[in-house]
């Protein structure tokens, strides 16, 4: 993707930077998607208490490694060819994420892109899934965090890269931007996230958005004048 106009560093781009679960939608894509492939038989016993650990570290701010939990879900598709696994990400999408979208959220991102901003989705859910956001929303970009193949196409079950979560959000917003606008040509304008790891993400931005945040970050957001917004 390029951008027609011309920005430079008197006249940058203005980012509006969007995170995924629990800002656009309301839950985790994570394990709603754990969920769902259990109640379809995908999952083992083993391997959904092997998740829910994960999980409850999660919730707590305990050290875990983040492409942990995104290597068990593969795990339990590992026998699955690529098209099949594409089909039932998109039944997933259609079926459990696309009813969960915040209508503030959709109303937001078409303002900012009404504004003149570059929207961009950034997130730690799967590529499939933020691809498909991202057409239905009409965002000028996306990342997310994509899962190795092998020669033949198919999934490996290892993270691809690094995991889009934490740090490495704010840090795959200045790659894409420095790639896709050019270095020092662009200004994060307005971020938007829900958790406590989404601080360096919003402390990049000039307007940052804590949107229904979590106790964690709602401490911070008051602390730092970080506006909270209430999305249903």
């Amino acid at each position: 993707m390029s951008f027609s106009q011309s920005y430079s560093d008197k006249h940058p781009a203005r980012l509006a930077v969007f995170d995924f679960d629990g800002t656009i939608i309301s839950g985790q894509s994570g394990s709603l998607l754990a969920r769902y492939l259990f109640s379809r038989g995908y999952f083992s016993p083993a391997k959904t208490f092997r998740l829910s650990w994960w999980g409850i570290r999660y919730a707590l701010h305990l050290p875990k490694r983040q492409a942990e939990s995104r290597e068990i879900i593969f795990a339990a598709l590992n026998e699955r060819g690529a098209d099949e696994i594409a089909r039932l990400m998109g039944d997933f999408y259609e079926k459990v994420l696309a009813p969960r979208y915040r209508s503030h959220a959709v109303d937001e991102v078409r303002r900012r892109h009404d504004e003149g901003c570059i929207t961009l989705l950034v997130s730690a859910t799967f590529q499939e899934i933020a691809e498909r956001c991202a057409h239905d929303l009409g965002f000028d970009g996306f990342i997310a965090t994509d899962m190795e193949r092998d020669a033949q196409g198919n999934y490996t079950g290892e993270v691809e890269g690094e995991v889009v979560a934490g740090p490495e959000k704010k840090s795959a917003v200045v790659r894409w931007a420095d790639e896709h606008i050019g270095a020092g040509a662009w200004t994060v304008a307005y971020a938007y996230g829900d958790h406590y790891s989404d601080r360096d993400l919003l402390g990049a931005a000039v307007q940052p958005f804590a949107v229904t945040p979590g106790r964690t970050l709602r401490r911070t957001a008051r602390r730092r004048d970080w506006a909270i917004l209430n999305w249903k």
